[in-house]
């Protein structure tokens, strides 16, 4: 496939056409500021799909006779008529079943961990602030580090007057203590430190994050549970109903894309579902 270049930025093939209906260049790169990518070929063949899809759903719709009125969002967005239409195509053409309680359950039990509540942990620290791209400052952050922690080694009793005394932390006027802390709270090191940790026990390295070096306790860990399948069995159900859905359309475009003169540009199976 050849191409050429219309402006600067925006590579295109010679002709993209669905069933000898030319999809205008002009509108695939106005379609291509809705689709990021780190070359502009890429996002220009990404609007390209996007815009062809459109247009043979828009071509079956009439086809076939679909009418339908345009709605408005709770925000006070209306649709297009084209979107209307398309929309009216897939909910008359696409089946999407709901998933009955004894699917979802079954789910749940086969992806348990999925629904487990977060560890919680309750910690304390001491940070000794330096930006690890300062090599002296940061330096001079580990030497301080190690210093505290060899006398925390001693005198573990200590931690809570060493952390009001060092601590570049607001926690270092409470003794360093955090309060309960979950998943994504903390940076990932600070995370996999607190994971390595005995309930009492005390990190026997300082931890480096982007905010500096760390002395680490773990004062206590609540372990997660499994969530009842009654508070999750709604957020299952959508799910799968979400899963389905795109399945379907997935698979309804393909058959309308394998019937289809489409020029200029290649669709692939797994980008049936790109239809806006």
């Amino acid at each position: 496939m050849s191409c050429a270049t219309d402006q600067p930025g925006f590579p295109r093939p010679s002709v993209v056409s669905v069933n000898g209906v030319v999809v205008a260049r002009a509108a695939i790169a106005r379609e291509a500021q809705n689709h990021p990518a780190e070359k502009p070929i890429h996002a220009w063949h990404a609007a390209a799909r996007a815009l062809v899809l459109r247009e043979l759903m828009l071509q079956e719709a009439r086809r076939t006779g679909v009418t339908a009125e345009s709605l408005t969002d709770g925000e006070g967005r209306r649709e297009t008529d084209e979107e209307a239409l398309i929309r009216a195509l897939a909910e008359r053409e696409i089946t999407i079943p709901e998933a009955d309680e004894a699917t979802c359950r079954r789910y749940f039990e086969q992806n348990r961990q999925r629904f487990r509540s977060a560890d919680i942990y309750e910690a304390a620290h001491i940070l000794f602030a330096a930006r690890p791209d300062d090599r002296a400052a940061f330096a001079q952050a580990q030497r301080d580090a190690a210093a505290v922690l060899a006398e925390l080694t001693q005198n573990p009793e200590r931690f809570a007057a060493l952390a009001r005394a060092h601590s570049a932390c607001p926690s270092g006027w409470q003794g360093g203590n955090l309060g309960q802390i979950t998943a994504g709270q903390t940076t990932p090191e600070f995370e996999q430190a607190l994971r390595a940790l005995a309930p009492g026990e005390t990190a026997r390295a300082p931890v480096t994050t982007r905010y500096g070096v760390h002395i680490i306790r773990l004062d206590r860990k609540i372990e997660g549970r499994v969530l009842p399948f009654e508070l999750v069995h709604e957020r299952i159900a959508a799910y799968l109903a979400e899963r389905t859905r795109r399945t379907a359309t997935a698979q309804y475009i393909a058959r309308l894309v394998s019937r289809a003169k489409i020029t200029g540009i290649e669709i692939a199976g797994a980008e049936a579902h790109n239809v806006h």
